[in-house]
């Protein structure tokens, strides 16, 4: 039978959290909304772990590069599960592996000079997992690493995680079987039978946290994932710091958090092929059926170095994305250059095929340079716009401290006739060597408060 909205939010614990949204209803922005983030990240702890090591060594693990370790890594998170938890450690050297399956209270810890390095035979990433697929639920390869309903584990470093996919056949898929799955969740076709894997030519995330709890990454270099970096859906109590990310496959993401609540993402560093911190909610039908939000998110101290946008919303955010938190944080900075540069510094994307409330989005102390295109970009018309009727609502946006030297266009709001972005307020900010005049249609109470541009007031 295939899940409600409320059998998922019974499951991820989010309806005791109290944050389902209701379609078409949206908060009222307080005074200051920053006043909120201290709350939020008091909330937020990243998890323990009792202090024993199980070395893979110990399980037959060889870190020569050549042998396949997949078995040993089993065994070696398994023990330390069953033992009541600890440290799993891979030591120096290049470890290849499969699949790898997290399991409660345990820290995989990839040491200095050490390197998960993962195989490019997409056999070594079944059977099939329960996951969502560019927002849409289905059975797919599991994640490079996965876990599935466990609490408090963790990644960290500071070794190195390779997912090589340079290397294999993945960039090769393309799309693959995208437009059959999408329809399978616009038609509601149970999840059950959205079987993807062998000859779908779905790629696989990095890192997936399905149903989660109590989650730490720290400290890790992830470079050369299939498809999106750091995914985290229907999960809680999230901690990301430290981690630096290089991609270049398309569908590079830095962080998704997709359908979670409570998240603080710190002092990290994206160099991505495609957006770099991301709040997500499902896709279109799939993703108003389920109809869990992303919520209390905090950034903080990042730096953002390509390819589409620092801060992103969507587009797949049916289920809503509401209370996002983003300061000090540097777009382009020299001494992090990117392969390219970003090209929004907040990107919200939306259309009339998804539905959903985004609301009470803030950015704060932002700096940055050469930004490609436009600075602030929220839209209704990605895709060009939909066809379904199923209008998004934006509401509640603010700009404050950001200062940018060089970009197309400083801001850009388009709206539908049916459906306007509503308060938005830019102030205190300076955006400079601007091309091209701000485009905003559909907008109301749009404020510019002690902000230039071009040296002139906006």
């Amino acid at each position: 039978m295939p899940l409600s909205r409320r059998d998922f939010a019974s499951l991820t614990g989010l309806t005791t959290a109290g944050v389902l949204l209701t379609p078409g209803i949206s908060e009222a922005a307080p005074l200051d909304p920053w006043c909120e983030v201290p709350l939020i990240k008091a909330r937020i702890r990243p998890p323990t772990f009792r202090r024993k090591d199980f070395l893979v060594t110990d399980y037959g693990a060889k870190g020569d590069g050549v042998t396949k370790n997949t078995t040993a890594f089993h065994h070696a998170i398994s023990a330390c599960h069953r033992a009541g938890g600890g440290r799993v450690v891979i030591p120096a050297g290049t470890f290849l592996t499969g699949g790898i399956r997290m399991l409660s209270n345990v820290e995989l810890h990839v040491a200095k000079d050490a390197t998960l390095k993962f195989s490019t035979d997409p056999n070594d990433y079944l059977p099939l997992v329960l996951t969502r697929w560019e927002g849409t639920l289905c059975y797919n390869y599991q994640a490079f690493i996965y876990a599935f309903e466990q609490h408090d584990i963790a990644i960290t470093g500071p070794g190195t995680i390779d997912g090589d996919a340079p290397s294999g056949k993945w960039s090769s898929w393309g799309a693959g079987a995208t437009p059959e799955l999408r329809k399978m969740g616009e038609d509601g076709v149970p999840v059950e039978q959205r079987i993807m894997g062998t000859g779908k030519n779905l790629r696989p995330n990095m890192i997936q946290f399905f149903r989660c709890r109590n989650i730490l990454i720290s400290d890790v270099f992830i470079k050369n994932p299939a498809m999106w970096s750091v995914h985290m859906v229907f999960s809680r109590n999230i901690t990301i710091r430290n981690i630096e990310v290089y991609s270049t496959n398309s569908q590079g993401d830095g962080v998704d958090l997709d359908s979670c609540s409570y998240a603080y993402v710190a002092d990290s560093r994206f160099n991505t092929n495609d957006d770099c911190v991301v709040a997500k909610s499902g896709r279109d039908a799939d993703g108003r059926r389920v109809g869990i939000p992303t919520t209390h998110v905090v950034v903080e101290r990042c730096k953002f170095s390509g390819r589409w946008g620092g801060i992103t919303i969507g587009s797949e955010m049916s289920g809503g994305v509401s209370k996002i938190f983003a300061r000090d944080c540097v777009i382009n900075s020299p001494d992090f250059p990117g392969r390219y540069p970003i090209k929004h510094a907040l990107y919200i994307k939306t259309n009339q095929d998804r539905g959903g409330v985004v609301d009470n989005i803030h950015l704060k102390n932002f700096k940055g340079w050469g930004v490609e295109r436009e600075i602030l970009f929220v839209s209704m018309f990605y895709q060009n716009g939909g066809t379904k009727g199923h209008f998004p609502q934006i509401n509640n946006v603010t700009v404050d401290g950001m200062v940018i030297d060089g970009g197309r266009i400083a801001a850009f709001f388009k709206g539908f006739e049916q459906s306007h972005i509503r308060n938005v307020t830019i102030s205190n900010s300076t955006f400079a060597n601007i091309t091209e005049l701000n485009l905003v249609e559909q907008t109301d109470n749009l404020v510019f408060r002690n902000t230039t541009i071009n040296g002139k007031p906006a």
